[in-house]
């Protein structure tokens, strides 16, 4: 299968310059990716696999109009800038887990890192829901970073760096949902820990299988669907959808969240994030330290 920038290009919808590695395109092609394709791992949950192949993953997320988990989009990204003539490497971080109060032991989160006149940038565009950058991180200590999810900052510890967050503070539309555990009330988070130290695409190919077939995964215990919108971000956990909006101005994320019927599952993945899946989804949403 022959690959060419400009299916992805038409993919995202981006318009600007194909002849530019500037700060400026990367800023552009992060915004309509992550405006475009879906964060999500709907595959494990219809009957599929998801495997570090970049042919099947172009073919999958451009071709076939899908999204895709780090993995899968930020792997198919770094193709995208290195033909396009970004400096680039491959890093993997290992995400927080709230339940040790650690970050993971294994390395599950492939990122990028992009240098440019000099400067090097943290490009991360598949962390999903209300943690996904909307630009890339300029790679400076304790910086910090305002964009229209919350505030981060990546802080430098010798060994390896932290990706912090601070959020607004939720404002929950749907009385239902008051005391959702997929509501994130902690206001200041570590997202995930890396190092400098380059990866391929072989470093992942143990770690895909993992996440898919360890029961203790995440994406073991929960289907996910998320994609950033305009003013906030959309998400599918389960049977359970929201629409969350960014309001800057009052300090809050306002929430609307309602269960969606099985039988409307479908309907509503093609309405709300242009997927159609392969096979019928069974949605899963069992307990886990996870949070929108």
């Amino acid at each position: 299968m022959t690959m060419n920038l400009e299916e992805y290009f038409q993919r995202i919808g981006f318009e600007g310059p194909r002849d530019k590695a500037d700060l400026a395109t990367l800023k552009l092609i992060h915004t309509r990716h992550i405006l475009s394709i879906p964060f999500e791992n709907l595959d494990m949950h219809c009957g599929g696999k998801i495997v570090m192949n970049l042919e099947v993953i172009f073919d999958k997320i451009v071709r076939q109009g899908r999204g895709g988990w780090c993995m899968e989009n930020n792997f198919l990204l770094s193709w995208v800038l290195r033909e396009m003539g970004y400096n680039m490497t491959v890093l993997a971080a290992r995400v927080f887990n709230r339940a040790s109060g650690d970050f993971s032991p294994i390395e599950g989160h492939l990122i990028n890192k992009v240098v440019i006149d000099g400067k090097s940038y943290i490009e991360d565009a598949s962390f999903g829901v209300s943690a996904q950058l909307w630009e890339p991180l300029e790679l400076i200590s304790g910086k910090e970073q305002v964009q229209a999810p919350g505030k981060y900052r990546l802080l430098d510890k010798g060994d390896f760096w932290i990706l912090e967050k601070t959020d607004r503070k939720p404002e929950i539309l749907n009385p239902e949902f008051a005391k959702s555990n997929l509501v994130n009330r902690q206001l200041i988070r570590n997202l995930y820990c890396f190092t400098m130290t380059p990866r391929d695409a072989g470093d992942f190919i143990d770690v895909t299988h993992s996440l898919q077939t360890d029961p203790a995964s995440l994406f073991v215990n929960k289907s996910i669907c998320s994609l950033q919108t305009p003013t906030g971000f959309r998400a599918l956990i389960g049977w359970t959808y929201s629409e969350v909006t960014f309001q800057v101005d009052r300090g809050v994320d306002a929430y609307d969240m309602r269960d969606v019927p099985g039988e409307e599952i479908e309907s509503l993945l093609i309405d709300k994030f242009n997927i159609r899946l392969p096979n019928k989804l069974q949605p899963v949403n069992n307990p886990h330290n996870y949070t929108l």
